[in-house]
């Protein structure tokens, strides 16, 4: 098959793109260690998409087959337009948008979750690595009190929500267990991140990493754990004593590259077709020279077709300056 004649946005390895992680900002007001340098260096705010231009490449992708939109940032609650791109976003279901839905570190959602939902969105998932204060200040360089205000504030407005927790040795791989009793005592569904390499450069260490099997051997200490079958999901569900289900997205030990329907917008406009492509292709300055959708269209068609196999067919360090916060989760 070639890329002519290849069905919506389809790569050279026979998989079709549904979900899009589309990056508001770069700005994080959390400085977590798998995430960004020391000193991040922000992208001057001209270079940024604004509303128009983030909603026309949307609607780009969402024309050429993209279903889900995850709004992501840094922490994309920073953004000051951010309830009123999720209205101009939510609008694309008239165009075969089904879901559009955010990850955040969820401190400022007490404040904007209602506007949010009343704008469209769907579901969260939020950020929390650790329910002991010491282990979440000592990896985040943040306090943890105002991430479970935002999270009781989704439970009590009934939005969806999903908790995130990257595992890395020495930091929090103590927090299995606590977090999994404190997720399951209030019925949310949780998901274990193993650490990539994704942070500053130099900075990763294969030893660190918290693989899916260690997370099984602790999970095995003190619960009943069942593998469930395997989907095009990120994630490998297993279910626990029965009547609690865990996620563990293993991309380092067990990559999912094979399956992965996904790619990712960033927030100054360029296209990474693969979390850990080496770059990405800029899609931001031919829109504000004048390029017309068709011609942007065949930009987009033309990178996904070309994306690489993936971290499976090359792991490791990707050598890159845009970092975590940069590209999106």
């Amino acid at each position: 098959m070639d890329m002519a004649t290849s069905p919506l946005l389809q790569d050279r390895f026979g998989r079709s793109k549904r979900k899009l992680r589309l990056s508001l900002t770069d700005r994080c007001n959390f400085r977590c260690r798998y995430c960004m340098p020391e000193h991040p260096q922000w992208l001057p705010g001209r270079e940024l998409m604004d509303r128009q231009e983030l909603v026309r490449l949307a609607t780009l992708f969402v024309d050429a087959g993209i279903e889900e939109i995850r709004l992501t940032g840094g922490e994309p609650l920073l953004r000051k337009d951010v309830v009123a791109c999720v209205a101009a976003l939510s609008r694309l279901r008239e165009r075969g948008l089904k879901r559009l839905s955010m990850t955040t570190n969820g401190t400022r959602l007490p404040m904007l979750l209602d506007d949010l939902i009343e704008a469209g969105l769907d579901d969260l998932n939020i950020s929390l690595d650790a329910v002991d204060e010491v282990r979440f200040q000592a990896l985040t360089r943040s306090p943890l009190a105002p991430v479970l205000a935002g999270i009781e504030r989704a439970r009590d407005r009934g939005i969806a929500v999903k908790l995130n927790a990257v595992l890395i040795q020495d930091y929090n791989h103590d927090q299995i267990l606590p977090l999994v009793a404190w997720a399951r005592s209030r019925q949310l569904p949780l998901r274990f991140i193993e650490y990539m390499p994704l942070d500053e450069p130099g900075r990763w260490q294969a030893g660190q990493v918290v693989s899916e099997a260690q997370i099984l051997g602790v999970l095995e200490q003190l619960h009943h754990v069942q593998a469930l079958p395997r989907s095009s999901n990120p994630a490998t569900q297993y279910r626990l004593d029965g009547d609690y289900t865990v996620g563990v997205i293993s991309t380092v030990t067990r990559p999912f590259c094979a399956s992965c329907d996904r790619l990712r917008l960033t927030a100054n406009g360029h296209l990474y077709t693969c979390l850990f492509s080496r770059q990405g292709h800029d899609l931001l300055t031919p829109l504000r020279s004048g390029e017309d959708d068709r011609a942007l269209r065949q930009r987009i068609t033309q990178r996904v077709w070309h994306k690489d196999a993936g971290y499976a067919a090359t792991p490791g360090p990707v050598a890159r300056l845009i970092t975590m916060h940069g590209m999106g989760g």
